[in-house]
This record gives C-alpha cells, sequence and structure tokens, in this order.
C-alpha cells in the first residue's frame, strides 16, 4: 500500500474481532513506526506499553471511559511521554502525536484497526491509566488495536476552504 492510500484507508474502530489473532511480531513493527516518528533534537521522549492481557485491557476501559472497544480489541498500545528527555523544550506532545499516527498508518496498511484515545491532559484519567499501567512516564494516548470487526465511512476529507496555498506562480 502506497502512503497517500494508508492515510486515505485509516479509520476509527470501535468494533473488533473478539478473540482474533494480532501477532507480536505485528505489533513489534508498529513499535517500530511510532519510534522512528521525528521528535525535537531526536530526544525520543516516549515509551510504549502493549499488551493483550485481558484483565489489563479491561481495567483500562474503568480507567478511561471512552476505551469501551478495548474490551474487543486484541492489543493496547499506550504512548507515554517522558518530558524529563526533552529539558530545553517542550515538543513532547507533538512528538508523541508524530509517533501515534506512525502506529496508526502502518496498522491500516497491514489491514489492523485502530482506534486513538487520548488521556493527556484530561484528568483524572491520565493518573488512572498511569496507575493501571504502573508507569511513571506521562500516558498520552491509547491505542486499541486488531482486525476489524466494522467497516467505518471515511470521515476527513480535504476543504480547500482551509488551507492558504501560497505561491509565487499566483
Amino acid at each position: 500500500m502506497q502512503t497517500a492510500d494508508a492515510i486515505r484507508a485509516r479509520r476509527s474502530v470501535r468494533k473488533y474481532k473478539k478473540g482474533a489473532e494480532v501477532p507480536r511480531a505485528q505489533i513489534e513493527k508498529l513499535l517500530e513506526a511510532a519510534m522512528l516518528a521525528p521528535s525535537a533534537v531526536n530526544s525520543r521522549p516516549w515509551e510504549f506499553v502493549a499488551t493483550d492481557k485481558e484483565e489489563i485491557l479491561q481495567k483500562l476501559t474503568e480507567a478511561h471511559p471512552a476505551s469501551k472497544m478495548l474490551l474487543t480489541a486484541s492489543w493496547v498500545i499506550a504512548v507515554c511521554a517522558r518530558p524529563e528527555l526533552q529539558p530545553k523544550h517542550n515538543f513532547w506532545q507533538q512528538d508523541c502525536a508524530a509517533a501515534i499516527e506512525n502506529i496508526l498508518l502502518l496498522a491500516a496498511d497491514m489491514g489492523l484497526g485502530t482506534c486513538w484515545c487520548g488521556c493527556y491532559p484530561a484528568e483524572p484519567r491520565t493518573s488512572a491509566v498511569k496507575e493501571v499501567l504502573g508507569v511513571s512516564s506521562v500516558p498520552v494516548a491509547l491505542i486499541a488495536v486488531g482486525v476489524p470487526d466494522e467497516a467505518p465511512a471515511q470521515k476527513g476529507f480535504y476543504d480547500p476552504a482551509r488551507d492558504l496555498l501560497i505561491s509565487a506562480f499566483y
């Protein structure tokens, strides 16, 4: 799949085929894609928690009210920030978002469904997810990953009224 096709194919999937296997090797490729994202001064201010343990998926749905799709997802990937790795900059939110988008696009390319569930800066959601994961980093997002059991319609579209194309040729 070409990158443009993956961008167009990506959807927020909220229903997955319960019990469908997503091999660990595919999750590792998603994590590699995340870690290849750009970051300010190459600080890589992130860490990732990936699990397929149903007990943790269940606890996360209790900690994060908008993550009920984790009950049917095969995996969750938590993208967590480590702001201390960027002491002179404060771009870790953007850096983590770039990592998240890489995961979403590669998953679309693999034929997997995903849903990005934001954590930071919404409290008490961020603290509750942090407690479930047992991390000291800042949970930025939970990404549900699985075999889609729905085909959501495309919602995004190009809107030329929202761009300012400035060219020397005008």
